[in-house]
């Protein structure tokens, strides 16, 4: 209760949520004594989609491999600690108060965003916990992201990326996207291309043509070929043959590959093959495409309804969501539980999944504020042809969803706020 006062009190610095600049950031972290120059071998991700999923990845095999990790993401899933990773593990309730309160007397009442506020708190608390490698998830975009105030790194990532948050944008095009998540990469470094539709690749890379920094490519300096029971991964060093991931979708393969191509481009790192094949059948991730096996929620179904959570919010994801559904292969009807933000293509996201979903049942979203109302979004539902409703509560949403078809797949998803309440309620 006290860390959500505290942060309550943090969303009033700022009449936005988000005004993209690096002034304030930068003057916090001047107040604060400047803890972003004192921490170093920084990998930063920026991206559409898959950032989390990257992290996590090149978390698991630096600490397989012995070396201790700091990591920044945002936003977080379930709780607010979860942004905020030291050496092993993530803050705890004390440590954060302390964090939050420290930085707030510096910051002495000045105005500055939630998220700008933040990402200082991370700096300072990296700064005192000395770490092999730290790795940071951007927020909006990258240029005028509170991320973007390092002078070096060791590796810039670009995971996929597609048309999101185009609110912010002044024509809300892909080339707009492209310019803010690349524009701003650091030079004299590396930079690592992700899986990319082939005109966006282009994109980037005329973006990035004047960077300095060795560019890594999928297709071209680094690759994956699915197996039937693993992944073949190649790159410049070799190829390895390789376990399938503890991540669901075939798009978590070319995730871990990049996360994997990153590692062993690091020469300062001593990253070997049975680190790697040991590391990537343990990575931890909450929200993307999980299963719920146990916990309240199966009280709420048959014991033949599967439940899937992911928190996919634009049609970037919902493409590659919708063609794991389609490889399934199951014969069962698929319900949808969906809950979106205000700010989000609705009907380009629902009507990707117009062939594959049986019907929606649409909800607002918990604990959160700028939702789209269910009955909006059940309108949207309908007008793609797929047969909506609404329900007042993700337990009765379960609930008769499940009464509708004991058999049915109950896919929950729209937005990573959502998939956390639910997840909060198991």
């Amino acid at each position: 209760m006290k860390i959500k006062k505290i942060l309550k009190r943090l969303l009033q610095l700022h009449p936005k949520s988000i005004d993209l600049s690096l002034d304030r950031i930068k003057r916090l972290l001047k107040d604060l004594n400047n803890p972003e120059k004192k921490i170093s071998n920084v990998i930063q991700v920026v991206g559409t989609n898959g950032k989390f999923s990257v992290c996590t990845s090149l978390r698991e095999i630096f600490e397989t491999a012995g070396y201790s990790v700091n990591m920044n993401i945002s936003p977080s899933l379930r709780r607010f600690n979860e942004r905020y990773y030291f050496l092993g593990k993530y803050i705890s309730d004390d440590e954060l108060c302390d964090l939050l309160i420290e930085t707030e007397k510096i910051n002495n009442n000045k105005s500055i965003t939630f998220h700008e506020f933040i990402c200082a708190c991370f700096f300072l608390q990296a700064s005192r916990n000395e770490s092999d490698i730290n790795i940071l998830e951007s927020g909006l975009f990258f240029r005028l992201d509170a991320s973007n105030v390092l002078e070096k790194n060791i590796a810039s990532i670009i995971t996929p990326i597609g048309l999101d948050h185009k609110d912010f944008l002044k024509k809300g095009t892909i080339d707009e996207i492209v310019f803010e998540k690349c524009s701003g990469l650091l030079n004299d470094s590396k930079i690592f291309i992700s899986e990319q539709k082939n005109n966006v690749l282009e994109k980037i890379e005329k973006i990035i043509l004047n960077n300095n920094s060795d560019k890594i490519i999928f297709g071209k300096n680094y690759s994956y070929k699915k197996k039937t029971t693993g992944f073949l991964f190649k790159d410049n060093l070799g190829e390895i043959n390789l376990p399938f991931p503890n991540l669901t979708g075939d798009f978590q393969i070319s995730n871990v590959s990049t996360a994997i191509a990153t590692v062993r481009s690091l020469n300062q790192f001593k990253i070997t093959n049975s680190h790697i094949k040991k590391s990537i059948t343990k990575i931890r991730s909450e929200g993307r495409l999980q299963e719920i096996t146990e916990g309240k929620l199966r009280d709420y179904v048959s014991k033949n309804n599967q439940i899937l959570i992911d928190g996919a919010h634009n049609t970037l994801a919902a493409s590659a969501i919708e063609k794991y559904l389609k490889n399934l292969n199951s014969g069962k009807k698929i319900i949808m539980l969906l809950g979106m933000m205000a700010n989000k293509e609705h009907k380009e996201f629902i009507q990707i999944f117009k062939d594959r979903v049986h019907s929606i049942i649409a909800l607002d979203v918990p604990n959160q504020i700028n939702f789209i109302d269910k009955k909006k979004l059940s309108k949207i539902a309908e007008s793609c042809g797929i047969p909506s409703r609404t329900e007042n509560s993700i337990k009765t949403a379960l609930k008769n969803a499940s009464k509708e078809n004991s058999d049915a797949i109950i896919f929950c998803t729209g937005s990573l706020y959502f998939a956390g309440e639910i997840l909060n309620l198991n």
